[in-house]
């Protein structure tokens, strides 16, 4: 193997390189702009290299654009980087060389990831922001309420789509001027775009036949997933997503842990909403609902929270199923 590995040590501003050859000597050292331009100046497609970096803000871009270049780029998973975190003697330099060392020596010790599409990661931007917005109304519904108490009122309950609605006559004069459009023009605009965004990608609508599964969960699934052969079975995207259970075990002991949340946060999270709808008073009568509520009341600890985490995991298996077969979902009820 006369293949060049480079470690790259990502920063905002800068980044570290260090290339080593199959021999492991280094060959250079640097830092470099961390912009298209210095990269591709920097290193060019020829000689093709192997490129190491780590997961974070400037993998997705960093990695298309030398992987157009010609090279060998590995995104290293950095849950699984712990012997580089730990390093007593941490410096940018160091890990660039640690990772470049490593790579050259055995590529799957990083456990790479999968970098999306630069299609899949734009429209998935709009569903990050509609989540930064939803965060931010809920502390701005908590804000309101704060304030309406500090005037001897209290607001009666209501859910926050509804919340400005419901709560505009309640509200003391000069509050509602203020803060009302902040609670309901911005999340509508928003969903509009959801929803017109799904039109863009067809096999959300087999995903939302599902019941509690909608526009905003099949159109996260499918852009985060992006290719779905890419996996093995639908346990593997239940993994993916973070909702298998963390283990540690050693010699006879084998401690229950809880999940493991690696992954996509936003679609553990919408994966999670559609189990409690599933398993809520609304849901359907269908086989997941009766094999969630059947967990549930097994009893023990945390019997319900279980219940729902497994739902969701299942869920993500029958999303998968749906969509790698191109089938349609029967929520058929089991007979009694």
């Amino acid at each position: 193997m006369s293949k060049i590995t480079v470690g790259l040590d990502v920063g905002d501003r800068f980044s570290q390189v260090c290339a080593i050859d199959a021999e492991g000597v280094v060959l250079q050292e640097s830092r470099v702009a961390t912009t298209r331009a210095a990269l591709r100046e920097r290193l060019p497609g020829q000689p093709s290299c192997r490129v190491i970096l780590e997961t974070g803000p400037h993998a997705g871009w960093i990695s298309r654009e030398l992987s157009a270049v010609g090279h060998e780029v590995l995104v290293a998973n950095g849950r699984k980087l712990r012997w580089l975190y730990a390093n007593e003697h941490k410096t940018d330099r160091v890990d660039a060389q640690y990772l470049a060392r490593v790579g050259r020596w055995d590529p799957t010790l990083l456990s790479p990831i999968r970098v999306r599409s630069a299609s899949a990661d734009g429209a998935l931007r709009l569903l990050r922001a509609r989540a930064s917005l939803v965060r931010a109304r809920t502390r701005l519904i908590n804000h309101v309420r704060g304030a309406v108490k500090s005037v001897g009122c209290q607001l009666p309950a209501a859910d926050a789509t509804s919340f400005a609605r419901r709560m505009a006559p309640r509200l003391p004069p000069e509050l509602n001027e203020a803060l009302q459009p902040l609670l309901t023009q911005l999340i509508a605009s928003y969903d509009r775009q959801v929803d017109q965004l799904a039109t863009r990608y067809p096999e959300t609508s087999r995903l939302r036949q599902v019941t509690g599964v909608g526009a905003l969960t099949a159109l996260a699934f499918v852009l985060t997933i992006d290719d779905p052969a890419r996996f093995r079975n639908g346990r593997a995207v239940g993994a993916y997503f973070g909702l298998t259970p963390r283990r540690a075990d050693s010699g006879a002991q084998r401690p229950q842990l809880g999940i493991t949340k690696c992954g996509d946060g936003l679609v553990r999270q919408l994966l999670v909403q559609a189990a409690h709808y599933i398993l809520g008073p609304f849901g359907p009568d269908c086989r997941l609902r009766r094999w969630g509520l059947a967990l549930s009341e097994r009893g023990g600890k945390s019997a319900k929270k279980r219940a729902i985490i497994a739902v969701a995991r299942k869920l993500a298996a029958l999303l998968f199923s749906l969509w790698i077969h191109q089938s349609d979902y029967e929520a058929e009820p089991l007979e009694q």
